[in-house]
């Protein structure tokens, strides 16, 4: 495990369009038809790394809370699977199932996904606005494996009821934390 922050994305940055498999759907699905109506958080992860296992049930919770408000949520995996098998599409239905998943989440193979996010971690998280603009980058909230503070979203949650309320995003937006992207 090693710690990598993120790198920050440009803010009013046009999320990069994609065309990814989901394994569960076996299905290619794109940006377009996933995005939601007030928002969409993209969110690259594994299977594996311990900071998206730290978090992976909270995440799912705030789906639940936000998107009947009109914000999307979309898992990406870029890991190099060869090395890292565990994060398979295979591994990935399995990962889907077993934490009750009900956002996509799609597989990168070839990380130009990845790159064209300029991701660097995982969990690394992105929240455009209906019109695919960058509004929010960084970090679900200050809680990490074996620090003691409760995972609450809090980050993200500001972010999204901000957006939702038609107010400005924080000015001080703080990197996401977690293992490298596993790059071929």
């Amino acid at each position: 495990m090693s710690d990598t922050q993120s790198n920050m994305l440009a803010l009013g940055t046009k999320a990069p369009d994609f065309s990814l498999l989901n394994p569960v759907t076996n299905k290619v699905q794109i940006l377009e038809s996933l995005k939601g109506k007030k928002g969409t958080l993209v969110v690259f992860m594994c299977n594996h790394c311990p900071f998206v296992l730290h978090i992976i049930d909270v995440l799912e919770e705030l789906y639940e809370d936000y998107k009947s408000q009109g914000i999307e949520f979309i898992g990406i995996n870029s890991n190099d699977v060869d090395r890292y098998p565990a994060d398979s599409p295979e591994m990935m239905v399995e990962f889907v199932e077993e934490k009750t998943l009900k956002f996509p989440y799609l597989y990168d193979e070839s990380q130009d996904v990845a790159k064209a996010f300029d991701a660097a971690c995982t969990p690394d998280f992105y929240f455009f606005d209906e019109n695919l603009k960058l509004i929010y980058r960084g970090q679900m909230d200050d809680s990490r494996p074996g620090n003691q503070k409760e995972i609450t979203g809090e980050d993200l949650v500001i972010a999204f009821e901000n957006h939702l309320a038609g107010q400005d995003q924080e000015d001080f937006q703080r990197p996401s934390l977690g293992c490298n992207i596993k790059w071929k």
